[in-house]
């Protein structure tokens, strides 16, 4: 892998405004170009807002469903990355050849070529389908990337097959933290007061993104996807008012050891950058052990036991 510089970007996304949302990753795709950077990751559904999906009818996504590929924000983003020579990922609503919609991430690179990913794991919308494939593709930059979105990631096989596709750095695009939840263990909404108070209270806000509803819930999980994996993770969040829930940010890249390169902590629209060292690779503790797995005693893996349970019915009673 090719040395690389990186930056993830989190906003708020202003919800069915496409315009709105595709002028501000345009203004962070020409201040991250000033600083040199290859490929610049934004949240999921940035470009069409995201939580507002799961009260829309049919006939509403409808309307603010578009082609990947072909589409104006598709379009948008392979104009993007030619002008400024830069991989671009961002987060819409597609409307899919064969009638379906799909939360999907579409990747624009500098040299022309695009690449989606459908979400596997969705939940937003009973009238969103769910991805059933992998997407790990080569860059312009030396590297090969993967995408998986937010609770793609909370799947840990999902990761470890775009790892074992050869994919170096996953591109982690999310819309998280501050989620309201049944569970006491398990983040929680965070009062729009707060966040609306964060200029005259600014430790009232830092302290619930920084706690058990944002960082301090992704520090459980989100650097081991990267350790045991093997992979550069870049994690784009989603930052402020979504809806009904206040999203938490703190965007950040980590090595294959799991260690944070550069994060923010932020309660704002914001972008880190760091750089990825390709030499990290080959001895990274996930690399090692992914060499010393023994798949013949995974059978287990690909065999239905019964527990198994439609991803958005499992969020909704979280």
């Amino acid at each position: 892998m090719d040395d690389a510089r990186v930056a993830a970007v989190q906003f708020e996304s202003v919800p069915g405004d496409k315009r709105a949302n595709l002028e501000k990753i345009r203004r962070f795709v020409e201040a991250a170009a000033q600083r040199g950077v290859q490929m610049a990751v934004f949240p999921e559904c940035c470009i069409t807002g995201y939580w507002f999906l799961r009260k829309l009818s049919r006939q509403e996504l409808d309307g603010l469903a578009e082609p990947v590929f072909s589409g104006p924000s598709s379009l948008a983003l392979a104009d993007l990355a030619g002008r400024h020579g830069m991989t671009i990922g961002a987060g819409l609503v597609e409307a899919g050849e064969d009638g379906r919609f799909y939360n999907t991430y579409v990747v624009a690179m500098p040299d022309g070529r695009m690449c989606r990913h459908r979400k596997l794991q969705t939940f937003e919308n009973e009238h969103v389908a769910s991805g059933s494939e992998f997407t790990v593709f080569d860059t312009p930059h030396g590297f090969r990337a993967g995408v998986l979105i937010c609770y793609d990631v909370n799947v840990i096989e999902n990761v470890r097959i775009t790892a074992l596709l050869g994919a170096e750095v996953l591109l982690a695009p999310h819309q998280t933290g501050g989620c309201r939840t049944h569970n006491p263990h398990l983040m929680g909404a965070i009062d729009r007061q707060v966040w609306e108070n964060r200029a005259t209270d600014p430790e009232a806000i830092r302290r619930e993104i920084l706690g058990d509803k944002g960082r301090g819930w992704l520090m459980r999980w989100l650097p081991s996807r990267a350790h045991d994996n093997g992979l550069f993770l870049i994690f784009a969040n989603g930052i402020g008012v979504d809806d009904d829930e206040i999203r938490t940010g703190n965007s950040m890249i980590l090595d294959p050891y799991g260690r944070i390169l550069s994060e923010t902590q932020r309660p704002a629209d914001d972008m880190v950058v760091a750089e990825l060292c390709g030499a990290l690779l080959p001895q990274s503790t996930g690399r090692m052990w992914i060499q010393a797995r023994r798949p013949e005693l995974y059978g287990l893996l690909t065999v239905r036991t019964g527990l198994e349970r439609d991803t958005r019915a499992l969020k909704f009673e979280e």
